[in-house]
């Protein structure tokens, strides 16, 4: 009876994911993509962007949250299951919602912010393990600019680099769906191909 109880526990958990960068990185389709993945799957799910300054070079920080019967938009602090940081510098700002449980997905790239000291990658990471130990380093960017000449694909990659790892429980098929759904005709192959080289 306690092992049925706990299972029930462990299917209602709900998945809450921030995704953080600068602007021109493309949060905002991420966050689309994953709400038409979402509505694919007959999911409940809420998503927001917290900050709303996508001007390039701006911080740009939104939520998805999916499970059943989600009243809020935005991931509570020390609740986040994920945070994929499109930028390394970017993963400190959402220090306020890890904990112990929190996967960091980390694309390996460190974009100079104006008026602010550029911190290594050392740095970054010793705080990040003050939370944490389940961090993870992809040279999203560089693989999308060597393979694409795009780094702006590195967002669609960490998606599907996320599923394929079990990060993410979205469906691959989904996935591919919402890329459909949002991304414009002359650049879906690409977004495409990208997301399809990060399960390959």
């Amino acid at each position: 009876m306690c092992f049925i109880r706990e299972k029930e526990k462990i299917m209602k958990k709900d998945f809450n994911l921030v995704i953080v960068g600068v602007g021109g990185q493309g949060q905002i389709t991420l966050l689309r993509i994953l709400e038409e993945a979402a509505l694919f799957e007959n999911k409940d799910f809420k998503g927001s962007e917290l900050h709303g300054l996508s001007q390039r070079g701006g911080s740009v920080e939104v939520h998805f949250r999916m499970g059943k019967n989600i009243s809020s938009p935005l991931v509570s602090q020390g609740d986040a299951d994920l945070i994929l940081a499109l930028e390394m510098q970017e993963a400190l700002r959402s220090l306020y919602y890890a904990s112990s449980k929190t996967q960091f997905l980390l694309n390996k790239s460190i974009i100079p912010i104006p008026g602010e000291e550029v911190l290594k990658e050392d740095q970054i990471l010793n705080s990040l393990r003050d939370f944490t130990k389940k961090i993870e380093i992809v040279e999203a960017s560089k693989i999308c600019k060597e393979k694409f000449q795009k780094e702006i694909l590195a967002g669609v990659y960490l998606l599907g680099y996320a599923q394929k790892k079990k990060f993410l429980p979205l469906k691959r098929e989904s996935l591919e769906e919402g890329i459909k759904k949002v991304v414009p005709e002359k650049y879906l192959n690409e977004n495409l191909e990208a997301f399809r080289l990060s399960q390959s």
